[in-house]
């Protein structure tokens, strides 16, 4: 498979610029513009005006900083959650949420079509995989009914496909899930 670099110009609202189209961009990590936020940007100045440029280290090391514990307790207090816990990026996050949440017990029940982050963390869990077909709820709601046998059951779906635009159907999942005392990511 061979795959063209493309250059991108960001213009700072969430929009790209692509071969001269204007695009709204949801396949970048600033799909809602922050990076050019002018808050976001004085925060970001202040931060490294007082803590410097860089992460320094992993945050189980020597890298969790005051700044890390603040925000921590500000999207717990926001969230109105017994804890929060921040992960570096995205991917990290899939890999901990699910690895944590999952063991040899378990069933994860995950679309084919997920990203490689949802995969990652599906196998880094040592439960047991089942791959359904993409956005197929037939097939989920009969491996779901037949799933017996196993200390709980996952189903892991993006909500948003990145690598085609498709939509899950959270309210379909959501339901299977209560049917079937299942759990959803």
């Amino acid at each position: 498979m061979k795959r063209t670099r493309r250059r991108v110009t960001p213009h700072g609202d969430g929009t790209c610029e692509i071969d001269g189209h204007l695009l709204k961009n949801y396949a970048s990590n600033d799909y809602l513009g922050l990076a050019h936020d002018p808050r976001v940007i004085r925060s970001a100045r202040t931060a490294m005006e007082n803590a410097g440029a860089g992460g320094r280290a992993s945050a189980l090391i020597c890298g969790r900083t005051d700044w890390h514990v603040l925000l921590e307790e500000k999207l717990q207090e926001f969230k109105q959650a017994e804890a929060a816990i921040l992960f570096p990026t995205g991917y990290a996050a899939n890999l901990g949420v699910i690895s944590a949440l999952t063991n040899e017990n378990d069933l994860i029940l995950s679309d084919e079509l997920n990203h490689a982050s949802l995969i990652d963390g599906c196998r880094l869990s040592r439960a047991e995989i089942s791959v359904y077909p993409h956005n197929d709820m037939e097939t989920l709601k009969a491996r779901l009914a037949n799933a017996a046998g196993y200390r709980q059951r996952m189903v892991v779906t993006d909500g948003l496909f990145s690598m085609d635009g498709d939509v899950a159907p959270l309210n379909e999942i959501c339901d299977l899930c209560d049917q079937y005392d299942a759990s959803v990511i």
